[in-house]
This record gives C-alpha cells, structure tokens and sequence, in this order.
C-alpha cells in the first residue's frame, strides 16, 4: 500500500498507511500548533478507535474531548492548580515505584527529553516549567480524557488501554500527532466539573492531541525500543 509523506512530517502521513507504518511512525509529541483538527477528521479517527476489542465487547471506555473555549479553561485552571501546590487526588491509585530495568529506562527517556529542552538536572526552575507545560496540553488545540466506570477494576482498564493504542494509531495514520498524559488524571475535578463528566466516570488519563509543531525543541526527542529478546520468551 502505497504511502504519500515526507520523511518525519507527521502532517504529510496518508490515512491509507499501513498498519506496520503506523505503529513505527506513532510516538509522543510535546508541541502542537495553532491548528484545529476538522470535524470530519475527527470522527473519521474515534471511529476507528471504536473498533478495539474488549472482553465480552462491553466496550467500557468513556471519552471525553475538550477543544476552544472549554480545553483553554481547563488548561488554566490546571495551571493555576499545579502552581499553587496542590497536590494531586487521582481517582485510581498512582502507578507502583519504578525499580531496575524499569526505572533505568524511565530515566533515559527523561534525559532525552529534558537533554533536547535545555533543562538540566539542577534547573528546578525550567524543571517546573516542564512539569507546567503538561498542564497547559502542550498548547494542542484537543485533549481526549479517557475515563471509565469507578467500580470497573484492573481487567477492564486493560480494555480501554487497548482502546487507547487503537485511538492514537487512528490519529497517526491522519497525520495527526498526540501524547498520552498520566498528569490528566491528577486533579479529575477541574475537567469533570467544566465538561460535566458524571462522577461515576473515572479519569485514567488524558491524550493531548492536534498538529506537531516541528519548532518545538521536546519534538526532536526520540526513543529507542529495546529488542524484542527483553521482552518476548519463546518456547
């Protein structure tokens, strides 16, 4: 299947691609433009999205999309929240310690990423306005909070991570860039209150998306995977 693109421009990617270029090309972007992703494309990508499997196909995700007027007021007031101090209330537990392998390749990835930002490890300062410029969505014009029932447990967010992937590989076949964001999660208030989320829809994360903004320094990281020998066990 033939592919029109240019050579790492995300906004030349052909709905058309395959599958296998849609995964190699997928990848975290921090930097987006002014520039609204048209309606029709839009649902073009969430329903491709709907069609990820889930057992017994309850399909159990939520989705809510933020854009204009409502994602700005959303991103204020998430800044304003970050840089009072407040901590943090997640509606699910926070994700375990990192320990070894794990926490090695945590690491590596920020220090690609802070490395390509200019920030070094004792810059608390540009540290923080790191930390700020998740909250202000990366300037992406759309963020996506993906939610589910708060009595569902660990076997159905399996479900909606496989949701999660569908989406983001729908967006980057339409050459449309995105970032799945764990800080989304972290104060569900604000969201739930300005989009009128039901309280018995549990923020797990968000995914800012919109067109890459090439200029911005964080979008020249890239990370390596490893072999597939660390994680696949033949027998």
């Amino acid at each position: 299947m033939k592919e029109v693109r240019k050579e790492n421009n995300m906004n030349q990617l052909d709905p058309a691609m395959t599958l296998a270029e849609a995964i190699r090309s997928r990848r975290s972007v921090r930097g987006f433009l002014d520039k609204p992703v048209p309606e029709e494309t839009l649902k073009n990508i969430f329903d491709l999205a709907q069609q990820a499997p889930s057992n017994c196909n309850i399909m159990p995700w939520k989705v809510y999309v933020a854009s204009g007027e409502k994602r700005n007021q959303i991103s204020e007031e998430l800044v304003k929240t970050v840089s009072a101090g407040n901590l943090p209330s997640p509606e699910f537990p926070e994700t375990p310690r990192h320990e070894g392998e794990y926490r090695q390749r945590q690491v590596d990835c920020a220090v690609e990423l802070y490395n390509n930002m200019g920030i070094a490890r004792d810059d608390k300062q540009g540290r923080f306005r790191a930390l700020l410029r998740n909250h202000e969505l990366f300037d992406a014009p759309h963020i996506a909070f993906i939610c589910m029932e708060k009595h569902f447990g660990v076997s159905v967010a399996v479900d909606i991570g496989m949701y999660a992937q569908n989406l983001m590989l729908a967006m980057t076949a339409h050459g449309v860039a995105s970032c799945a964001m764990g800080s989304m999660r972290h104060y569900p208030d604000i969201p739930k209150r300005i989009l009128g989320i039901p309280d018995h829809h549990a923020i797990l994360f968000g995914i800012a998306f919109g067109y890459e903004d090439e200029s911005v320094p964080a979008n020249k990281t890239r990370i390596i995977k490893d072999d597939i020998s660390h994680s696949v066990f033949f027998s």
